[in-house]
C-alpha cells in the first residue's frame, strides 16, 4: 500500500468518514440556526418563507440593545485591562529565567483549565465575602481575570519568536528600556497584543457562566438575556440574534488568527 508522506493520517482507515461525522456534528446545528433565522414563520422550527423582518424586530427591541449595550461595555472595559495586564505579565515572563517561573506560568493559564462553572462559583464567593456590589463592575473584574490568559498567549507567543539579538543591538546603540520598547518590541509585539485583545473580547461578549452568577441587578447582558428568552420557547428573534452573534464571533475570530500570522 502506498502511503502518502504529506499527510500520514489520512492512511489509517476510517479516520475520513469519522472527520465527515465530525464536522458535520459540529456545524449543521449552526447551519440550521442561520437559515431558520430568515424564516418568515413566527414559529422557528416551521419554514414557510425567507424573511429578514425576524433582524429588525432584533434591532427594534429595546431591552435587548440595552443587554447588548452592558455586553459591550463589559467586553471593551475588560479586554482593555486584561490586554494590558497580559502584556506586562508576558514581558516579565520573558526576561529570563526565575525560581518559580513554571509555577507562574501554570497559574497564568490555570483559569483556561478550570471549569468555568467553578470560576463563577468561587468568583461570586469571593465578592460576597470582601463585600462588592454585583453589578456592571463584578462582572468586569471577573472576566477581565478569566480573559488574561486568552491575551497572554498570543503575546507570548509573539515574544517567544522574537530574536533577542535585536534588544542586544538596541542596548549596545545606548538605547534604554522604553526607546528600545517604543522603537523595537512594541513595532514587532503588535499584532500579538491585538490578537490576544481581539480573542478577549470575543470570549467576553459571549460569556454567560460568569455574567450570570456574579451579575445583578441592571447588569443583564446579551447571552443572559438570550438565556431568558429561550426559557419559554425558541422563537425567531431568537435565532436572529443568535445568528448576529455567531457572525460577529467569527469575524473578530478569523481576524484574531490572520493577524497573528504577520510575519515579523
Amino acid at each position: 500500500m502506498k502511503v502518502d508522506r504529506a499527510n500520514p493520517l489520512w492512511r489509517f482507515h476510517g479516520i475520513t468518514p469519522m472527520a465527515i461525522v465530525f464536522f458535520a456534528y459540529l456545524y449543521l446545528p449552526i447551519i440550521v440556526l442561520l437559515v431558520l433565522s430568515f424564516n418568515e414563520n413566527r414559529l422557528a422550527t416551521i419554514w414557510t418563507g425567507f424573511s429578514t423582518k425576524w433582524y429588525s424586530v432584533v434591532l427594534g427591541n429595546d431591552d435587548m440593545l440595552r443587554a447588548a449595550k452592558n455586553s459591550l461595555i463589559i467586553a471593551l472595559s475588560a479586554t482593555v485591562i486584561a490586554t494590558f495586564a497580559a502584556t506586562l505579565a508576558a514581558m516579565g515572563m520573558a526576561r529570563g529565567r526565575f525560581r518559580g517561573e513554571g509555577g507562574v506560568a501554570a497559574m497564568l493559564t490555570l483559569p483556561l483549565l478550570v471549569p468555568e462553572i467553578v470560576t463563577a462559583i468561587a468568583t461570586l464567593l469571593f465578592f460576597i465575602v470582601i463585600g462588592v456590589k454585583l453589578g456592571l463592575i463584578s462582572i468586569i473584574i471577573a472576566h477581565t481575570v478569566f480573559c488574561i490568559p486568552f491575551a497572554y498567549l498570543p503575546i507570548r507567543a509573539r515574544l517567544d519568536g522574537m530574536d533577542p539579538a535585536l534588544i542586544e543591538a538596541a542596548n549596545d546603540l545606548y538605547a534604554n528600556e522604553w526607546q528600545a520598547f517604543k522603537r523595537i518590541t512594541f513595532p514587532l509585539l503588535w499584532p500579538g497584543i491585538l490578537s490576544g485583545a481581539m480573542l478577549s473580547f470575543i470570549i467576553s461578549l459571549d460569556d454567560f457562566v460568569i455574567s450570570y452568577f456574579v451579575g445583578g441587578a441592571g447588569s443583564t447582558t446579551l447571552p443572559i438575556y438570550i438565556f431568558g428568552m429561550i426559557r419559554i420557547g425558541i422563537t425567531p428573534e431568537v435565532n436572529a440574534i443568535s445568528a448576529l452573534m455567531l457572525i460577529i464571533s467569527i469575524v473578530f475570530v478569523s481576524i484574531s488568527f490572520l493577524i497573528d500570522r504577520v510575519r515579523y
